[in-house]
């Protein structure tokens, strides 16, 4: 495998580590680990398909692995880090709050919402390569998508109460 090829991958895998994690950290940890085991297992990827998606699918199964070992924090970014981010970088126009309820709204998601809309949305991947990194149908990939976006403009909104799984809202 020519490390070319996945240094050019680690601005994706950073920036979907982030979202999936919202901790500048614990992102870093997972890009690492998912580059640690890319690395070592790079024989498993098949030469001319889509490391970008085969990328994908190594972290997707490193975060699952974390989240079944040890309960995920129920954490939003440190206001500072926000800060360090939108410092200098914030379009100004733009409220610098919209980002961290954003931030915060996708930390309320259930986990595989998260994984399929920040896929779609902020990688662009398809619904077939969504498919294939999470190990899922594209009907549920479709319907994960459709959940995650109605929720997520609930939660923008100010209309819902914050996720608890198990328990459906009644219209």
């Amino acid at each position: 495998m020519d490390a070319r090829l996945l240094a050019d991958q680690i601005p994706s895998l950073r920036r979907y580590a982030r979202a999936l994690t919202g901790n500048a950290w614990a992102a870093d940890d997972l890009v690492q680990d998912t580059l640690e085991r890319a690395c070592s297992k790079w024989r498993l990827w098949v030469v001319g398909s889509d490391l970008r998606a085969w990328l994908f699918t190594v972290m997707h199964n490193i975060f699952a692995s974390q989240l079944r070992r040890t309960p995920p924090p129920h954490s939003v970014v440190p206001l500072e880090d926000a800060v360090q981010e939108l410092h200098g970088a914030a379009d100004p126009g733009r409220d610098p709050g919209m980002g961290l309820d954003l931030q915060r709204c996708l930390m309320q998601l259930p986990e595989e919402q998260r994984a399929v809309l920040l896929l779609v949305t902020l990688e662009d991947l398809s619904y077939a390569e969504v498919a294939k990194v999470l190990g899922i149908p594209a009907g549920t990939v479709m319907s994960r998508l459709s959940r995650a976006r109605v929720r997520l403009q609930e939660l923008m909104d100010g209309a819902a109460a914050p996720h608890r799984p198990g328990l459906r809202r009644l219209k």
